[in-house]
Formats: structure tokens, C-alpha cells, sequence
């Protein structure tokens, strides 16, 4: 493992374990401050400093554009949701984007039945995507570094897993959009996290659900933390509502949260260049999958999650996701490529739903090509 980070995560101190319901947390302590300074997104959108727009007029789903009008640093976090423009989206990664520049930045898709304009520009609404699809999109990012170098995750599994929870909580909107989950869900959420509090020097915590680690965030200096506690409390309560069993009790035990920790330090780090500024680390092992961002040898983020899939992602075959992004997808036949695309509108495509995936494989030589 790095030294930056090793040092980091061994300086941290585990604190006294707050819990609601299936919900619980250990606090994480340190003396460890990084003298960077920057803007977090929420702050530098509120105060005009910094706009997020699509690329182009046409837009370009996996891609937004970041224009810091601001002599800071702005600090963009993974899984923060940007709403508006021609569809929501969220970050694939934490970035950190120099004062006065213009940066290109990786998001996926989190409202998969708009592709129009709502807004000219991206607002916040203080949300992140809900641990578990963050822990599955940190996964396919890492996956897709190490392939193609690209900070790419599977649009296709995100729309899947943020369908389903919408159809468990019966959150139904007529975009497919994730906010409408948190919509839903509002007032359980604000049950759960009101005796949640931060304490004294606290980077960080380990978060718990129905007894087992789910995963970790710190960062480098406590009033980061402070401002984002909430986004990521809620985005941990959002799973723990969703997975609650009445009728059971679980233990968050601490000796699962030293398993964990010990688990992490065991961990590969793959150092690359990052997004934006600084060193993006992959952090990997059978039983911990997350990352890491660092500038100038100080931690800046941290964030893992306890691996329940020790298998690496499957290439999944194409469906209507692909086709609304416009790949090219279709089969080859006596040297000639049939285009799916070319061959039939859009809408109708669109119709088609995730049935495409299934009659694809029935075509001779399928033929797919995915940004």
C-alpha cells in the first residue's frame, strides 16, 4: 500500500458507536489536518463560483463539463448527485478541479427517461447515490481504470439497481429518477439520522447496517467532514430503510469494524493520475474494494467498502441504455453489420426495454459497440 495512505489510515482512532434502528456508526478520530485549501461543489455552486454543464448543446451522457471561475479549488465528491440540465447525474469519482480552469469529468446517468433540457446549468441538491450503488459503481470504475484507463462505470447496472430499490421503496417516477427514491423516503430518513452527532477531530466514519460493515469514508481534515456528515448519513440510511427487518436484532460489533480496518491496510493501492488534480488511488482486495485521492502527499478522500462479490464485473451484454446514448449495436452477417440504431427509430428501441439484452444473443454474430 502507499505510504501517504497507509500513514493516513493507521493514524485513525476508532470513537464510541452511535446507532438507530439497523444503523449504526463508529466515529473516526485523528490528529491528521492537510493544510489544502478548496471549496467543496455545494459551497462553490451557492455562491456562483463555479458552473457544470453539458459538454455541448447535444450533450453527452458519461461526460459534463466543470467551468471553477473561482482562484480555489473546488472539491467534487463521488456519488454527489447534479440535477438539471438534460438529465441528472452523478460523480464517478472524487475530483479535485484547480481554481480558474475548465475541466471534463465522468458521471453516469441517474434519471435514465429524460434526455432534454430542464435547466441550462447543474444545481445540488445536497444528495449522494445511496452507499451499496456506490460501492457497485466504485467497483466498475476500478474495473474500468485497470481496462481501459477510462473512469467509466456501467450505466446499464446503475439504471438496474436504482430501479429496483425505487420498485422496493414504491417510489415511482415517470423519469426513473433517483431523487424520487429520496422523495419517498424523506421522512424515515430524517428519523434515522437525528441522533447521529459529529464530536471532537472527527475525519471520518464506518458505517454499519444489520450488523455488518458496509463501508468508509474520511477525509483529510475534520471541517470537510463536518459539511458533508449529513449527504453521507443519509445516503447510508437510504440502504439501512431499505434492508430493515423489524422482527430482527443486530450487533454492530466493533470487532467487525477492526476486522474491516485491518482488512483495508491489507489492501493494493493503484496509484493514477487523477481526474483532475492530485494521485487517484484503486484500492483493492478480496474483502475491501474503494479509493483514495491524495495531493501533495496529503489524503484528501477516502472511501471503501466492504466487498460482498469477490468475482470481477461481467461485461454485461447491450440494452436500451446504449441505445438511447446511441452506440452502435446490431449483429454481423456475411461480412455486412446490421445496425439496430439505423435499422428502427429510436422510441422504438426505447420500447424495447431491457427485452433487447435477451433477444440480442439470438442474432447471428452480435455486434456492439460501447463508448
Amino acid at each position: 500500500m502507499d505510504t501517504v495512505i497507509k500513514n493516513y489510515l493507521e493514524q485513525l482512532k476508532v470513537g464510541r458507536k452511535q446507532t438507530y434502528k439497523n444503523l449504526s456508526l463508529y466515529p473516526l478520530l485523528s490528529a491528521y489536518i492537510s493544510g489544502l485549501d478548496y471549496l467543496l461543489l455545494d459551497e462553490a455552486l451557492n455562491e456562483g463560483l463555479i458552473e457544470v454543464v453539458e459538454v455541448s448543446e447535444g450533450g453527452s451522457v458519461p461526460e459534463l463539463k466543470v467551468v471553477n471561475k473561482s482562484v480555489r479549488m473546488v472539491l467534487i465528491l463521488d456519488g454527489e448527485e447534479l440535477v438539471g440540465a438534460k438529465q441528472n447525474r452523478i460523480v464517478n469519482t472524487t475530483i479535485l478541479v484547480q481554481g480558474n480552469s475548465s475541466l471534463v469529468i465522468p458521471v453516469s446517468c441517474v434519471e435514465h427517461g429524460r434526455w432534454s433540457y430542464n435547466t441550462p446549468r447543474f444545481q445540488t441538491q445536497n444528495r449522494m447515490m445511496s452507499s451499496n450503488l456506490r460501492a457497485m459503481k466504485s467497483e466498475q470504475v476500478s474495473y474500468s481504470i485497470r481496462s481501459t484507463g477510462q473512469f467509466r462505470a456501467d450505466q446499464g447496472a446503475i439504471w438496474d439497481g436504482i430501479a429496483e430499490k425505487a420498485a422496493r421503496r414504491g417510489a415511482h417516477s415517470p423519469s426513473g429518477a433517483m431523487a424520487a427514491i429520496y422523495d419517498k423516503e424523506r421522512p424515515s430518513i430524517d428519523e434515522y439520522i437525528k441522533d447521529f452527532h459529529l464530536i471532537d477531530s472527527q475525519v471520518g466514519a464506518i458505517f454499519m447496517i444489520n450488523g455488518q460493515v458496509a463501508g468508509l469514508d474520511a477525509f483529510g481534515k475534520p471541517g470537510t467532514f463536518s459539511k458533508v456528515f449529513k449527504k453521507l448519513l443519509e445516503s447510508y440510511a437510504l440502504d439501512a430503510i431499505d434492508w430493515y427487518e423489524p422482527d430482527k436484532e443486530h450487533k454492530a460489533l466493533k470487532s467487525e469494524v477492526t476486522r474491516f480496518q485491518k482488512a483495508t491496510l491489507a489492501a493494493d493501492a493503484e496509484g493514477r493520475p487523477s481526474v483532475g488534480l492530485g494521485t487517484d488511488f484503486r484500492l483493492d482486495s478480496r474483502k475491501v474494494t474503494g479509493f483514495a485521492l491524495a495531493f501533495d502527499d496529503q489524503v484528501i478522500h477516502i472511501s471503501i467498502f466492504a466487498r460482498t462479490d469477490v468475482q470481477k464485473p461481467q461485461k454485461r451484454l447491450p440494452g436500451w441504455g446504449d441505445i438511447r446514448r446511441g452506440e452502435e449495436i446490431g449483429f454481423n452477417l456475411e461480412g455486412k453489420k446490421f445496425l439496430f440504431s439505423k435499422m428502427f427509430p429510436s422510441m422504438f428501441l426505447n420500447l424495447l426495454g431491457h427485452f433487447f439484452a435477451e433477444i440480442i444473443q439470438f442474432f447471428p454474430n452480435p455486434y456492439f459497440l460501447l463508448n
